[in-house]
């Protein structure tokens, strides 16, 4: 398949027609479009694998979504989620095939790459995941003591770290309460030394998430783990192997850092890590939740790969969403999108999204290299419940900024208690119809407010959202809803054509960063070469240190 698409997304004729479409109807009122289709509430709505998505508080027309769903296939749509399918080899820029999907394909399923089936692997590694949870929940791994682990700690960073514990915290109703799960993912001392504070060697398993083994952040703190628990079990390298397992590919490093190989779960090239939970990575979250619930959640996932793969464009949850996203960030110059989860077991799911989406379409040039004249990638960012309505809201609702917003909801709570629930959900839906209405002045001023407090208190109304709408979070329930972002965000790149799965973006800080350290920490001044911002920057550090030193 060609690389780039031959047409540039703004020759397009779908394209075209949207910039005409968005002069005529970009400045109509949410109130009219309603007053003129009073069952528009039900009518635009979508429902699929047991998400339902009303997205009717949008500032869009039918032909908006027609000329968007015309887009789509304009952008060659439905041949590349073909592709990626079918193992080819569409993360051009590294040359790999993207294959998360592969990651939760049953038993049985054929998907390959370069001819060769990736889902008996997949489940080999799944199956020796499953045993080795099992042994940690009953009890039966045991320390270099002969302790029980009761305590799992994951070191990782990114998708090494966002997903298992984005996982843990929206799973933990279903985990075993008898262990406990720490995360450690910053380089700062700080997050170790926290995360480690009141814990048990003896009883500590730590698992060392880097696919190269070789991430400087995560080996920092790797090397701190194995000194810690060295230290407090006496020094006995054979200690390591009893608290430690990897999940990586380098089975050399893995060896050498003093794990058991035999204790390393692998994945594979084609796995990026924003995409990577239900991979190895996965791990803590398996041994929280247990196999079964884990394969719950591997079939939310796959649910929703399979409604992606085979709904027409026009009723497909994640294109519909991915559409939307280009609508508001290209036609309306909105520059930030909203998630706001109902539930605070989702506490971290807008962080987990912000890698997902930031990382992925965060791009300046097309799949073939040519500079993008149109705007790509907005920041997603958002907090839990009611919390937000208490801070951000007010941005959102009288605020400059047109700011489209993802509200996620549960009829059900896992944790029933009194009118709680009921009102929580009140203010999910009592906000979608407050940004979508607002307040006009005439309303403020039918309710006696003063004549010069009238201005303050109106709202403009006529700011978008949607309401996804599930039953309750279940691991099932999850996967889905993760899937349902993940191919949103494959739609959106496609329709830019930019590549969702590089991120050469993260590279420099990294190179520049080992530099800097060395620079940092030599015994003898170094001959700085940066520039005289940076420089200076490493001399104040360097010498601040020195008369620290010097006084202690």
């Amino acid at each position: 398949m060609a690389l780039a698409n031959p047409i540039p997304l703004t020759a397009r004729p779908a394209w075209v027609a949207l910039g005409e479409h968005h002069a005529e109807i970009g400045g109509t009122e949410l109130r009219d479009l309603f007053a003129r289709d009073p069952g528009r509430g039900e009518r635009l709505t979508l429902e699929a694998e047991g998400i339902y998505l009303d997205y009717s508080k949008n500032r869009i027309t039918d032909e908006t979504i027609g000329l968007l769903v015309q887009l789509a296939v304009e952008s060659g749509l439905r041949e590349r989620i073909a592709a990626m399918f079918a193992g080819e080899r569409i993360n051009a820029t590294e040359d790999r095939a993207v294959l998360h999907v592969a990651l939760r394909a049953p038993k049985g399923e054929r998907i390959a790459v370069d001819g060769i089936d990736v889902v008996p692997a997949v489940h080999e590694v799944l199956g020796r995941m499953g045993e080795f949870a099992d042994r940690v929940r009953r009890g039966r791994w045991l320390g270099h003591t002969g302790k029980a682990i009761r305590t799992i700690v994951n070191v990782g960073i990114g998708g090494s770290d966002l997903g298992p514990v984005m996982a843990y915290e929206a799973l933990r109703h279903y985990s075993d309460r008898e262990l406990s799960f720490r995360f450690v993912s910053n380089v700062d001392g700080t997050d170790f030394v926290e995360a480690t504070r009141d814990l048990d060697p003896a009883e500590t398993l730590f698992i060392i998430s880097s696919k190269t083994f070789t991430t400087l952040e995560t080996m920092t703190n790797a090397a701190s783990a194995r000194d810690w628990t060295l230290t407090a079990l006496g020094g006995d390298p054979s200690a390591i192997a009893k608290h430690f397992v990897a999940v990586s590919t380098n089975a050399e490093a893995v060896e050498a850092f003093g794990i058991d190989v035999m204790n390393m779960f692998g994945f594979w090239d084609w796995v990026g890590g924003r995409y990577s939970m239900d991979s190895a990575i996965g791990l803590s979250t398996m041994i929280a939740i247990g196999p079964d619930a884990f394969r719950e959640l591997l079939a939310g996932f796959h649910a929703m790969d399979e409604h992606f793969r085979t709904a027409p464009v026009e009723a497909n949850l994640p294109v519909l969403l991915g559409l939307l996203t280009v609508w508001y960030a290209d036609f309306f110059g909105a520059q930030t999108q909203a998630v706001l989860p109902y539930d605070q077991y989702l506490k971290r799911f807008p962080a987990y999204l912000q890698q997902l989406t930031m990382e992925s379409n965060g791009k300046h040039v097309t799949l073939g290299g040519a500079a993008v004249d149109y705007a790509t990638g907005p920041v997603y960012w958002g907090e839990p419940g009611t919390n937000g309505q208490h801070s951000f809201y007010q941005l959102i609702h009288q605020g400059t900024e047109l700011i489209p917003c993802d509200f996620i909801g549960f009829t059900h709570s896992l944790n029933p208690l009194g009118e709680h629930h009921d009102i929580l959900t009140a203010n999910v839906f009592a906000q979608t119809e407050a940004l979508a209405f607002g307040k006009t002045a005439e309303q403020v001023a039918a309710e006696g407010t003063p004549e010069w407090l009238v201005p303050h208190r109106v709202f403009e109304g006529n700011r978008p959202s949607n309401t996804l709408l599930l039953d309750r979070l279940t691991p099932r329930a999850l996967g889905t809803l993760v899937a349902l972002y993940e191919h949103s965000v494959f739609v959106q790149g496609t329709v830019w054509d930019v590549n969702p799965f590089d991120q050469w973006g993260v590279e420099l800080g990294k190179v520049l960063a080992r530099q800097v350290a060395g620079e940092l920490s030599s015994a003898e001044e170094p001959e700085l070469a940066h520039d005289s911002s940076t420089n200076a920057l490493i001399r104040r550090y360097r010498s601040r240190q020195e008369s620290s030193c010097s006084s202690e």
